[in-house]
């Protein structure tokens, strides 16, 4: 079964979808099939943002700045929940667009995966400016990537067309926010849902596919027509 799954390396939301679809998978009885396209939540970011991410948060929003770190709170309590360490205290956001060429990139290693928590764990929990280059290429360095290429590859233009393919992409399926979920091309899922309710998507669609593959197999047929297995 295959899991397309669209999100950005600075929302919260996504890194919390993500730890609950790992915790739905580790129930289910099946093989899965992961990837993870490019969303980038402001495509018009600077390289790097020079003031706290609380503040940016209410300027961006046009709220006070109590009400954005109540909301940031609100959103570390709830990671805290999902095992994540959540540290917008040291967060240094800023223009997302490498990450997503770099994520592309590892896919050519089968790295993807790797590459996509080595960047998440970097921004929310280290600190670490996922906007720079250099620190890029040191990144992927430690999920096994050669950082002289990954070093290369930022430099030039390369993947750019990926990434924004799978933001067209997106716009196609409907998708006005992240984290979003497509399990098997049959369910859409928008938002961090809880691990039940991804656990119910991926058994329906399981059971879905196994009963699509015996009527194509001729299983239950006869001159009439086919059955359709319970």
């Amino acid at each position: 079964m295959r899991i397309d799954i669209w999100s950005d390396v600075v929302c919260p939301w996504c890194f919390i979808g993500k730890r609950r679809l790992e915790a739905a998978l580790s129930t289910f009885d099946g093989d899965v099939d992961i990837r993870w396209h490019s969303f980038e939540l402001d495509p018009n970011a600077a390289k790097s943002l020079d003031m706290p991410l609380t503040d940016a948060l209410a300027k961006k929003y046009g709220m006070p700045r109590e009400r954005a770190l109540q909301m940031q709170t609100h959103v570390t309590q709830t990671a805290a929940e999902d095992g994540i360490e959540m540290r917008f205290d040291i967060a240094k956001t800023g223009n997302t667009l490498d990450a997503h060429r770099l994520i592309h990139f590892a896919y050519d290693s089968d790295l993807g995966d790797e590459m996509k928590e080595r960047l998440l764990l970097a921004y929310f929990t280290q600190g670490r400016a996922i906007s720079d280059r250099d620190e890029l290429a040191s990144l992927a360095g430690e999920v096994g990537l050669d950082m002289a290429a990954a070093a290369a590859m930022l430099e030039s233009d390369a993947f750019t067309e990926a990434v924004r393919a799978d933001e067209a992409q997106a716009r196609t399926l409907g998708a006005t926010g992240v984290p979003f979920f497509v399990i098997d091309q049959r369910y859409g899922i928008s938002g961090a849902q809880p691990a039940e309710t991804l656990l119910r998507a991926l058994n329906q669609a399981h059971s879905e596919s196994i009963q699509t593959a015996a009527v194509e197999a001729g299983e239950g047929c006869d001159a009439d027509g086919c059955e359709i297995p319970n």
